[in-house]
């Protein structure tokens, strides 16, 4: 069975469920636990007859041998008792939940995963399986589970401007369902680079490290990376679940790649005297930040920097107003300019993100040694936005849309390239002239504003406005969010 039709076999039962009220990510949550039972049973028999840290009665064996509400009272005890337990089991299962109240369709789940043999399936396969569920599960845009979707387009690209090493460790501190870390493991793996075996081990066990705050998507991650070849099912996780910018990295790292959250507020939920929910603003105090900010961007890009090695080397999706705000976000962006060798930055172009209304760019940078000389000597710009109309369905960004991008990054030596009428190279000094040192540039002419015969396509049109607005409005509650509040009682 190829993976297509394994993908489809697999999230047909989805539609079933979804008369029940079990959404995409609810079943896909389910599935996870499901699927990671079935593969620990599978490695337990021969020619791999590994032992795995999953207690005698609360295996794959207990639940395939159950049906109606036993097998629900005991799937449910599984996910309690496997959720307590060390290392990627307890990581997998904590705080799981079942989601599918109807014992007889949990059964044929159960069935179904269970007449596959998922251990002979090769990695790029399960991986395939795996990524094609994600993807879907993004494309639900009632689920929100977009915001943790970057399209793999960008982070092929990316990937295949940073070129990363075997040998050498790969982190991202919002790492999501892991889409980074397998642009990584896939270029590491890509057809003619051969690794011998102790650059697979530490490719399996020591390259990735990561951060991800929401129970559910770092359960996802870490099935994903496991289905993969990426951990082990006896070893601890590579992700933690915790938020990365609450302390300074625990370690230094070759490369970072990343997409931090969407929002320019950092916050926390607490409950006020009257027993409401209430966000305040989230500011970290870190010695090791140039300044202090309730900026979630600019503290993520903060973050990043003090995780690089002094040889370190990152590429970030980065939101517009990293380029431009005044205040905390105008010194950021000059200790950055300063202190790291900011070399490149990619204009995305709109209708590529599941979170609409979104405007990003990729920044590219080196670190440097902190020897008070000015690192940065100018920047190459690429603008793939202006003329450019991409939409998540009709026109989808796609890996050749980068090609001429990559091309002119030139990533066998970066030092040695040349301008064209989309790459175009901006001195420091020039940079540092500008108000506020923005670095938000583009050159080109916009043709639709010249000629109304060749405006896009009315989908494309329509989607544009829809993102224009979404983003005005998001601007919009930033302002409100960051307004006094005013309380009635106060006026009494």
């Amino acid at each position: 069975m190829n993976t297509s039709t394994l993908v489809q076999k697999v999230w047909n039962f989805c539609h079933t469920l979804k008369d029940d009220g079990v959404g995409y990510g609810d079943y896909l949550e389910q599935l996870t636990y499901l699927l990671f039972l079935k593969l620990a049973h599978e490695y337990t028999q021969p020619p791999y007859s590994r032992p795995t840290q999953i207690p005698q009665g609360h295996d794959w064996a207990s639940l395939r041998s159950k049906t109606g509400e036993p097998l629900e009272a005991h799937y449910l005890a599984t996910l309690h008792k496997l959720g307590n337990e060390p290392g990627m089991l307890g990581a997998i299962f904590f705080k799981a939940q079942n989601k599918i109240q109807d014992p007889a369709k949990l059964a044929r789940l159960v069935q179904m995963i269970d007449a596959e043999s998922w251990v002979s399936l090769d990695a790029d396969t399960k991986g395939d399986l795996y990524e094609g569920l994600l993807q879907k599960n993004a494309e639900d845009t009632k689920s929100g589970a977009g915001q943790y979707f970057t399209p793999r387009a960008v982070i092929e690209a990316m990937v295949a401007c940073v070129r990363p090493e075997p040998m050498k460790t790969i982190a991202d501190p919002a790492c999501g369902t892991g889409g980074f870390f397998l642009g990584a493991y896939n270029w590491l793996t890509r057809p003619g680079a051969e690794l011998n075996r102790k650059q697979k081990e530490f490719l399996r066990d020591k390259t990735f490290h990561g951060n991800e705050i929401v129970p559910n998507t770092r359960r996802m991650c870490l099935m994903n990376l496991f289905l993969h070849n990426i951990g082990q099912l006896d070893g601890e996780p590579a992700v933690e679940r915790s938020d990365a910018l609450i302390a300074e990295p625990k370690l230094q790292v070759d490369y970072v790649l990343a997409n931090p959250p969407f929002g320019k507020k950092s916050s926390m939920t607490f409950t006020n005297e009257e027993g409401e929910d209430d966000r305040d603003a989230l500011v970290y105090e870190r010695q090791d930040f140039w300044t202090t900010t309730s900026n979630k961007q600019l503290n993520f890009l903060q973050h990043i920097v003090s995780m690089l090695k002094v040889t370190g080397q990152a590429a970030v999706v980065l939101p517009d107003n990293v380029l431009f705000e005044g205040g905390a976000g105008e010194k950021i962006r000059r200790k950055l300019l300063e202190t790291c060798d900011v070399h490149t930055i990619l204009r995305l172009p709109t209708g590529i993100f599941y979170a609409q209304g979104v405007k990003a760019n990729v920044v590219f940078f080196d670190n440097a040694p902190k020897d008070g000389r000015v690192h940065t000597k100018g920047v190459w710009f690429y603008d793939l936005r202006t003329n450019m109309h991409f939409t998540l369905k009709t026109r989808p960004l796609k890996f050749d849309d980068l090609r001429d991008f990559i091309a002119c990054y030139h990533p066998e030596n970066r030092h040695d390239r040349r301008a064209t009428e989309r790459f175009k190279f901006y001195s420091y000094d020039d940079l540092m002239a500008r108000d506020k040192a923005s670095l938000d540039i583009f050159w080109l002419k916009d043709e639709s504003l010249d000629n109304l015969d060749e405006l896009p396509p009315p989908d494309v049109l329509q989607q544009e406005i829809i993102e224009h607005l979404e983003a005005a409005l998001a601007a919009f509650r930033d302002v409100a969010a960051s307004l006094p509040r005013f309380d009635q009682r106060d006026a009494a």
